[in-house]
């Protein structure tokens, strides 16, 4: 779960960074960066959560 953890706050500093760089030069690009940063968040996220269902369920079985 570290690795989620560690995951996350280097998502969230990116995004800061892009909203931040977005409120200074007005660029919607930086938005577009900042949205697809939180969507691979999303998925990466949802992928680890998955391996881990999956491994509590062959231990179940």
């Amino acid at each position: 779960m570290l690795i989620i953890r560690l995951f996350g706050v280097l998502a969230l500093i990116a995004i800061g960074l892009a909203l931040a760089s977005y409120a200074i030069t007005r660029e919607r690009r930086y938005l577009h960066f900042a949205w697809r940063i939180f969507l691979g968040t999303l998925v990466f996220v949802a992928l680890v959560v998955l391996f881990y269902v999956a491994e509590r369920l062959l231990l179940v079985v």
